[in-house]
């Protein structure tokens, strides 16, 4: 485990890296991966990536390679983002980029690692997210976490020929499911 911050059983978390980009920029340009991403109208380049992982503290966000223990492959990136320390807030992204480990469980386990540090190191008293309503997966996935809806943005965005919520959701200090 090469600077291993955060250590789950199946992945661990370590910071984001400019070399990773590499890696990373190449599955954010999956449409199958983008397609429930915010990002997913961006276009998204080596460069584009380099000076997203750059400006990571002048945004308030901790950036982390989701990794898996077993073979030590990069799958994913996971992030705090808005850190607001006053109000003790900030908000989840993650995205676990390979196809071929979607339904492991990689990305429940980095959600939970994540939102632990959130609220235990860094004090928060609150973390919230948006989904798109078509990603059933992701929202399962937090909902196995803890997070709770908390609204929504009807026919928010137009993916793929049709209109789709966007689906508020929101974790609290104490409510982290294990």
């Amino acid at each position: 485990m090469r600077n291993a911050y955060l250590i789950g059983e199946k992945v661990y978390l370590r910071p984001l890296e400019e070399s990773d980009v590499p890696g990373f920029y190449g599955f954010l340009a999956d449409p199958d991966v983008r397609r429930t991403l915010v990002i997913r109208a961006t276009v998204v380049t080596e460069s584009s990536s380099r000076e997203y992982v750059r400006g990571a503290a002048a945004r308030r966000d901790q950036l982390f390679a989701i990794v898996t223990r077993d073979d030590d492959v990069h799958i994913g990136n996971a992030g705090i983002h808005d850190i607001d320390a006053v109000n003790q807030r900030a908000e989840l992204g993650l995205v676990i980029g390979r196809k071929e480990v979607w339904g492991r469980g990689y990305g429940t386990e980095a959600a939970r690692l994540v939102c632990r540090h959130g609220f235990a190191t860094l004090n928060l008293h609150r973390i919230s997210l948006s989904c798109y309503a078509i990603n059933e997966r992701g929202l399962a996935l937090y909902r196995r976490v803890g997070f709770r809806e908390e609204g929504r943005r009807r026919e928010h965005v137009f993916i793929e020929g049709r209109w789709v919520d966007e689906v508020v959701m929101g974790l609290l200090r104490g409510e982290l499911v294990d």
